[in-house]
């Protein structure tokens, strides 16, 4: 009976060290799925450089990329806003919403096209708020604000108004070109401010942008709009793909105008067949549920054409 025993402990032993000899040399073969879907990763999936475009330029004026240090960081705003996909997707989005809304109004103010790209880099074309509270599309200071006729209040903030601010972007811009006497430096007096960019020009013996030693950001920023302007125009050239459809697209209204206050918005909406949603989402710069208006100012609400929104579904 003992020597059956060690028998049976011996041939289990043997059986598992067997077992784990094969577990060992045999691996279990890969699903076929797996196979398929790392090949086509593979074959799918790849990060190219990003060819030098040539004559890059803002508002006329050329990038000199003969420089090395200048290509260099040429080449880095390129292929950071290349491939951040998704943002580059939604900047394609809203531009074809809120351009139209902008450039007549640099084409009529005689400042670039090119301008349209600043805003883009400044806040992405949303109602932003910066940490240093530079707001909307152009993000403005309150102080810059008020300087240049916006009104700026707990009720009313006309930084948030597309058409308004834009205007004041161009009349700073115009300000910094007749100074600079270049829309490059005028852009950067956009970001460092112009007594700033003066400073260094002064400091460092210098005349054009790219001659001049900055900090990150306005040392980033020019390249940065040059970069946004390049893809943003040549779409497919940077590998973003989509159809007219999948663009956002600006909603006609009309102009109400007001020259009282309003006690209540959510009324007010609903005497145009909107809520107090819509009401808002065309017009952020009224930044309460009423319009104080003690002076009896005139202002023109917005108010979106009939047949875009659907409201109260679900109820």
């Amino acid at each position: 009976m003992k020597t059956i025993k060690k028998f049976l402990v011996l041939l289990g032993v043997l059986f598992t060290f067997g077992i784990l000899v094969n577990a060992t040399q045999e691996a279990p073969e890969k699903p076929v799925a797996q196979e398929v879907l790392e090949e086509k990763l593979v074959n799918d999936y790849n990060v190219y450089a990003i060819p030098m475009p040539d004559n890059l330029n803002f508002s006329g004026e050329l990038v000199p990329i003969e420089n090395p240090d200048i290509r260099e960081r040429m080449d880095r705003e390129l292929l950071v806003n290349t491939y951040w996909q998704s943002n580059g997707l939604l900047l394609f989005k809203r531009a074809n919403k809120y351009f139209p809304i902008i450039e007549p109004i640099l084409k009529e103010q005689g400042v670039p096209d090119d301008f349209k790209y600043l805003a883009v880099i400044e806040s992405s074309l949303t109602q932003a708020v910066s940490p240093a509270k530079a707001t909307g599309f152009w993000q403005i200071l309150k102080g810059t604000a008020k300087e240049h006729g916006l009104e700026v209040n707990q009720n009313i903030d006309e930084r948030y108004h597309i058409e308004k601010s834009t205007l004041v972007a161009c009349k700073y811009l115009k300000k910094a070109k007749e100074r600079f006497g270049s829309w490059t430096l005028a852009a950067a007096a956009y970001n460092a401010g112009r007594a700033g960019i003066n400073k260094q020009l002064v400091k460092q013996n210098a005349s054009s942008y790219y001659d001049l030693l900055l900090g990150q950001e306005t040392g980033r920023y020019v390249f940065r709009i040059v970069a946004v302007k390049e893809i943003l125009s040549n779409p497919k050239r940077y590998g973003f793909n989509f159809s007219n459809d999948d663009l956002y697209t600006h909603i006609p209204t009309f102009n109400v105008l007001v020259d009282e206050p309003i006690a209540d918005f959510n009324k007010f909406a609903k005497q145009y067949d909107i809520n107090y949603k819509i009401l808002k989402l065309h017009n952020p710069w009224l930044r309460e549920a009423h319009l104080n208006n003690t002076t009896g100012k005139e202002y023109l609400i917005k108010i979106p054409r009939e047949g875009y929104y659907k409201t109260g579904v679900g109820q």
